[in-house]
């Protein structure tokens, strides 16, 4: 336990000067007391009970205005409490490779099952979101505390073509973030956005325009503490944005990626057109937009690790330990305290002491 204003302790020193002159009143009594002729049978009539009842109203007393002096100094203490991260975004791969079979049935079926038991676990005041990524990046279920509505988007997982790692980061942070004038345009459809065949498409298909690119101000990383990203894939980047710049976009938001590399250490084969495409996942890239986030990396081979791995995030998210002011908790101790002494006060003498 610490201080915010530790200069006020010194007012502790009232109490010891209290005391003295609580032993001091108790002397001057006892002089008074000398015209009894036998002072014997006056401590024998009140006994040990009684003796110790008139003392323990004046401690309580003194306990109590410890407990405020303490309150005065604003006392900090790391507790485990509720933590502030209220939105969980999963961005999750959904490239032709999570049909690899060496996670058992295959990875796509796997990541769907840990992650529906994810979003189930999570404390109901928790909102989810979910994004998916491939050739593009797809906003497939925004924010919400509906689990039924989260699980019916994960049921709608399409594999497509192409990785496409940091459109799937940098639409989490568009959608944290609405305000800031993110591209979503080169998000969605790609860094050929613009070109003549882009331009063909209708403008249906084509994002709303983001609001003005406004001026961010840089925060320490992982000091956002209203949300979280979960990326899970399989494989590495063969479009889109650079990870690792949108990496330092989060951490200059203050916001913590966690990465999960999903399938084996070896990689395994996938069926692409009738051709077998061997995949690995870029472990080197994953642990890098972690650590520039101040976040974790893990990597799952199989599908019971990976429900590990989620179920360890959400005690994460559900409890944090930090550091909390509990001032209120002396305020309420020094309060019972008072209350204590002057009730029993009461009771016993007829009086406040």
């Amino acid at each position: 336990m610490r201080f915010l204003w530790p200069q006020y302790l010194c007012l502790l020193a009232i109490v010891p000067l209290l005391v003295a002159a609580y032993v001091a009143i108790l002397r001057r009594r006892k002089r008074s007391a000398v015209r009894f002729a036998d002072l014997g049978l006056v401590k024998a009539a009140l006994g040990p009970a009684q003796r110790f009842r008139r003392h323990l109203p004046p401690l309580l007393f003194a306990l109590s205005l410890v407990a405020v002096l303490f309150a005065v100094a604003r006392p900090t203490a790391v507790v485990t409490l509720p933590t502030d991260a209220r939105t969980v975004l999963l961005v999750m791969d959904v490239s032709l490779s999570m049909r690899a079979t060496d996670v058992v049935p295959n990875r796509i079926v796997a990541a769907q099952t840990a992650a529906k038991d994810f979003v189930h676990a999570l404390p109901s005041d928790i909102r989810a979101g979910i994004i998916t990524f491939a050739g593009t990046a797809l906003l497939v279920q925004p924010p919400t505390k509906n689990r039924d509505d989260l699980v019916a988007a994960i049921d709608r997982f399409e594999l497509q073509r192409h990785t496409a790692i940091g459109s799937g980061m940098m639409l989490a942070l568009a959608t944290l973030f609405p305000d800031e004038g993110i591209d979503l345009e080169q998000v969605v459809f790609g860094s050929n956005w613009g070109s003549r065949d882009a331009s063909r498409r209708s403008e249906r298909e084509r994002p709303v325009k983001p609001a003005a690119k406004k001026e961010v101000k840089p925060v320490p990383p992982g000091s956002y503490a209203s949300a979280a990203i979960i990326l899970l894939t399989d494989g590495r980047r063969t479009i889109g944005p650079d990870p690792l710049e949108v990496a330092r976009m989060a951490a200059n938001h203050g916001v913590r990626i966690f990465t999960v590399g999903f399938g084996s250490a070896a990689g395994g084969s996938v069926d692409i057109d009738g051709m077998s495409i061997y995949m690995r996942f870029d472990e080197e890239t994953l642990k890098a937009v972690a650590a520039i986030t101040q976040a974790e990396y893990f990597q799952a081979a199989s599908s019971e690790e990976l429900k590990k791995i989620y179920e360890g995030l959400n005690t994460r998210f559900a409890l944090e330990r930090k550091e909390t002011e509990i001032t209120a908790l002396f305020v309420a101790l020094a309060a019972l305290l008072a209350l204590a002494s002057a009730a029993l006060s009461l009771v016993w003498f007829n009086r406040i002491v």
